[in-house]
Protein backbone atom coordinates (compact mmCIF):
# COMPACT_ATOMS: atom_id res chain seq x y z
CA UNK A 1 0.00 0.00 0.00
CA UNK A 2 2.10 2.72 -0.95
CA UNK A 3 0.88 6.82 -2.44
CA UNK A 4 3.75 7.10 -4.47
CA UNK A 5 3.81 3.91 -6.75
CA UNK A 6 6.16 5.45 -9.45
CA UNK A 7 8.31 7.41 -8.22
CA UNK A 8 11.94 7.33 -8.15
CA UNK A 9 14.31 7.61 -5.25
CA UNK A 10 15.10 10.97 -7.51
CA UNK A 11 11.74 11.82 -7.63
CA UNK A 12 11.07 11.88 -3.91
CA UNK A 13 14.21 13.98 -3.49
CA UNK A 14 13.01 16.60 -5.75
CA UNK A 15 9.40 16.50 -4.09
CA UNK A 16 10.33 17.22 -0.96
CA UNK A 17 13.24 19.93 -1.93
CA UNK A 18 10.39 22.08 -4.11
CA UNK A 19 7.98 21.41 -0.69
CA UNK A 20 10.91 22.81 1.71
CA UNK A 21 11.19 25.78 -0.48
CA UNK A 22 8.16 26.50 -0.52
CA UNK A 23 7.54 26.32 3.38
CA UNK A 24 10.46 28.19 3.61
CA UNK A 25 9.10 31.06 1.42
CA UNK A 26 5.53 31.40 3.18
CA UNK A 27 7.19 31.62 6.51
CA UNK A 28 10.06 33.94 5.85
CA UNK A 29 7.08 36.22 4.30
CA UNK A 30 4.76 35.36 7.03
CA UNK A 31 1.93 34.86 4.26
CA UNK A 32 -1.79 34.83 5.58
CA UNK A 33 -2.77 33.44 2.02
CA UNK A 34 -1.34 29.84 0.35
CA UNK A 35 1.75 30.63 -1.81
CA UNK A 36 1.10 28.78 -5.28
CA UNK A 37 3.81 25.73 -5.10
CA UNK A 38 5.43 25.89 -8.29
CA UNK A 39 7.36 22.22 -8.36
CA UNK A 40 10.79 23.51 -10.04
CA UNK A 41 13.68 21.56 -9.09
CA UNK A 42 17.21 20.85 -10.33
CA UNK A 43 17.10 18.75 -13.55
CA UNK A 44 20.60 17.54 -13.47
CA UNK A 45 20.53 14.22 -11.02
CA UNK A 46 24.46 15.00 -10.40
CA UNK A 47 22.95 18.36 -8.98
CA UNK A 48 20.32 16.98 -6.95
CA UNK A 49 21.21 16.42 -3.93
CA UNK A 50 23.45 19.93 -3.21
CA UNK A 51 20.08 21.08 -4.69
CA UNK A 52 17.82 19.52 -1.86
CA UNK A 53 20.88 20.34 1.11
CA UNK A 54 20.51 23.90 0.08
CA UNK A 55 16.83 24.31 0.29
CA UNK A 56 16.68 22.19 3.81
CA UNK A 57 19.37 24.72 4.95
CA UNK A 58 17.86 27.71 4.39
CA UNK A 59 14.14 26.09 5.90
CA UNK A 60 15.66 25.44 9.20
CA UNK A 61 17.73 28.81 9.42
CA UNK A 62 14.10 30.66 8.66
CA UNK A 63 12.27 27.96 11.10
CA UNK A 64 14.83 28.72 13.64
CA UNK A 65 14.85 32.54 13.63
CA UNK A 66 11.20 32.54 13.43
CA UNK A 67 8.49 33.10 16.31
CA UNK A 68 6.73 30.09 16.48
CA UNK A 69 3.70 32.23 17.77
CA UNK A 70 4.29 34.06 14.54
CA UNK A 71 0.61 33.91 12.36
CA UNK A 72 1.27 32.44 8.52
CA UNK A 73 -1.35 30.50 6.38
CA UNK A 74 -1.12 26.67 6.93
CA UNK A 75 -3.75 23.73 5.61
CA UNK A 76 -4.46 23.34 9.17
CA UNK A 77 -6.58 24.85 12.21
CA UNK A 78 -2.73 25.82 13.70
CA UNK A 79 -2.22 29.12 11.47
CA UNK A 80 1.39 29.69 12.95
CA UNK A 81 4.80 29.45 12.08
CA UNK A 82 5.31 26.63 14.95
CA UNK A 83 3.22 24.64 12.80
CA UNK A 84 5.55 25.06 9.58
CA UNK A 85 8.06 23.54 12.16
CA UNK A 86 6.39 20.27 12.92
CA UNK A 87 5.04 19.98 9.26
CA UNK A 88 8.49 19.76 7.75
CA UNK A 89 9.33 17.54 10.00
CA UNK A 90 6.68 14.92 9.57
CA UNK A 91 7.57 15.45 5.53
CA UNK A 92 10.74 15.11 6.02
CA UNK A 93 10.77 12.17 7.72
CA UNK A 94 8.17 10.03 6.01
CA UNK A 95 9.92 10.70 3.02
CA UNK A 96 13.37 9.88 4.45
CA UNK A 97 11.36 6.48 5.20
CA UNK A 98 10.01 6.24 1.40
CA UNK A 99 13.92 6.23 0.11
CA UNK A 100 15.52 3.95 3.11
CA UNK A 101 12.08 1.21 2.01
CA UNK A 102 13.23 1.35 -1.30
CA UNK A 103 16.65 0.41 -0.69
CA UNK A 104 15.77 -2.33 1.59
CA UNK A 105 16.25 -0.48 4.61
CA UNK A 106 13.47 -0.66 6.74
CA UNK A 107 13.21 1.13 10.59
CA UNK A 108 10.90 2.88 12.75
CA UNK A 109 9.94 6.35 12.97
CA UNK A 110 11.03 8.46 16.15
CA UNK A 111 7.61 7.51 18.08
CA UNK A 112 7.93 11.39 19.90
CA UNK A 113 8.03 12.40 16.13
CA UNK A 114 5.00 9.99 14.57
CA UNK A 115 2.79 10.22 17.59
CA UNK A 116 2.44 14.21 16.58
CA UNK A 117 2.04 12.98 13.18
CA UNK A 118 -1.21 10.94 13.53
CA UNK A 119 -3.04 13.50 14.48
CA UNK A 120 -1.81 15.84 11.94
CA UNK A 121 -2.38 13.30 8.76
CA UNK A 122 -5.75 12.54 10.26
CA UNK A 123 -6.96 16.27 9.78
CA UNK A 124 -5.01 17.09 6.92
CA UNK A 125 -4.08 13.78 4.51
CA UNK A 126 -7.69 11.80 5.49
CA UNK A 127 -10.34 14.49 6.87
CA UNK A 128 -9.33 16.98 4.14
CA UNK A 129 -7.98 15.08 1.92
CA UNK A 130 -11.21 13.05 1.41
CA UNK A 131 -13.81 15.77 1.63
CA UNK A 132 -16.59 14.76 -1.08
CA UNK A 133 -14.73 11.86 -1.62
CA UNK A 134 -16.85 8.09 -2.02
CA UNK A 135 -15.95 7.33 2.02
CA UNK A 136 -18.46 4.76 1.59
CA UNK A 137 -18.96 4.97 5.20
CA UNK A 138 -22.14 4.55 7.22
CA UNK A 139 -21.17 6.65 10.22
CA UNK A 140 -18.34 4.32 11.32
CA UNK A 141 -16.75 5.06 14.55
CA UNK A 142 -12.95 3.96 14.28
CA UNK A 143 -10.49 4.15 17.08
CA UNK A 144 -6.81 5.12 16.49
CA UNK A 145 -4.65 3.88 19.18
CA UNK A 146 -0.47 4.52 19.95
CA UNK A 147 0.07 1.40 22.26
CA UNK A 148 4.17 2.81 22.91
CA UNK A 149 3.35 6.62 23.74
CA UNK A 150 -0.14 7.72 24.92
CA UNK A 151 -2.62 8.87 22.30
CA UNK A 152 -6.05 8.22 21.21
CA UNK A 153 -8.08 9.37 18.50
CA UNK A 154 -11.87 8.46 16.73
CA UNK A 155 -13.02 9.10 13.33
CA UNK A 156 -16.17 8.58 11.99
CA UNK A 157 -16.70 7.70 8.23
CA UNK A 158 -19.35 9.36 6.02
CA UNK A 159 -20.66 8.29 3.00
CA UNK A 160 -18.98 11.30 1.35
CA UNK A 161 -16.54 11.94 4.15
CA UNK A 162 -14.02 11.37 7.28
CA UNK A 163 -14.85 13.94 9.82
CA UNK A 164 -13.79 13.76 13.66
CA UNK A 165 -15.77 11.90 16.56
CA UNK A 166 -16.11 12.47 20.10
CA UNK A 167 -13.94 9.85 22.17
CA UNK A 168 -16.37 7.05 23.44
CA UNK A 169 -16.11 3.50 24.37
CA UNK A 170 -18.74 2.36 21.82
CA UNK A 171 -17.29 2.11 18.32
CA UNK A 172 -16.97 0.19 15.38
CA UNK A 173 -13.29 -1.07 15.04
CA UNK A 174 -9.88 0.03 16.24
CA UNK A 175 -6.36 0.42 14.78
CA UNK A 176 -3.73 0.12 17.26
CA UNK A 177 0.11 -0.26 16.98
CA UNK A 178 3.48 1.87 17.81
CA UNK A 179 2.73 5.13 16.74
CA UNK A 180 5.58 4.69 14.23
CA UNK A 181 3.26 1.73 12.58
CA UNK A 182 -0.02 3.92 13.43
CA UNK A 183 1.54 7.05 11.37
CA UNK A 184 2.51 4.74 9.00
CA UNK A 185 -0.45 3.15 8.40
CA UNK A 186 -2.62 5.72 8.05
CA UNK A 187 -0.57 7.15 5.49
CA UNK A 188 -0.43 4.70 3.67
CA UNK A 189 3.28 3.27 2.93
CA UNK A 190 2.43 -0.45 5.14
CA UNK A 191 -0.15 -2.04 7.76
CA UNK A 192 3.23 -3.92 9.30
CA UNK A 193 2.85 -3.55 13.10
CA UNK A 194 -0.56 -2.63 13.21
CA UNK A 195 -3.89 -4.15 14.82
CA UNK A 196 -7.40 -4.07 13.07
CA UNK A 197 -10.36 -5.11 15.30
CA UNK A 198 -13.69 -4.94 15.39
CA UNK A 199 -16.65 -4.74 12.68
CA UNK A 200 -15.28 -6.48 9.51
CA UNK A 201 -16.88 -3.69 7.10
CA UNK A 202 -15.86 -1.33 9.30
CA UNK A 203 -12.40 -2.07 8.72
CA UNK A 204 -12.38 -2.62 4.73
CA UNK A 205 -14.33 0.60 4.26
CA UNK A 206 -11.81 2.84 6.71
CA UNK A 207 -8.60 0.87 4.37
CA UNK A 208 -10.37 1.51 1.61
CA UNK A 209 -10.72 4.99 2.21
CA UNK A 210 -7.05 5.30 3.47
CA UNK A 211 -5.94 5.10 0.02
CA UNK A 212 -8.78 6.86 -2.08
CA UNK A 213 -6.07 9.93 -1.69
CA UNK A 214 -3.68 9.52 -4.86
CA UNK A 215 -1.95 12.92 -4.60
CA UNK A 216 -0.60 15.08 -1.61
CA UNK A 217 -3.38 17.35 -0.38
CA UNK A 218 -1.39 20.30 -0.56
Amino acid sequence: MRIYPRWTVSDLVAHTGSVHRWAERMVRLGARQEIARVPQHERDPARLIGWFRDGVTRLAETLERTDPDQPVWTMAADKSAGFWRRRMAHETAVHRWDVEEAVGVIAAIDPRLAITGIPETLEIHVIRALAAAPVGGRGERIRIRSTDTPGEWTIRLGSDSVAWASTVDDVDATLSGSASAVWLAIMGRTDQGVELAGDRRAIRTFWRALRLPTTPSY
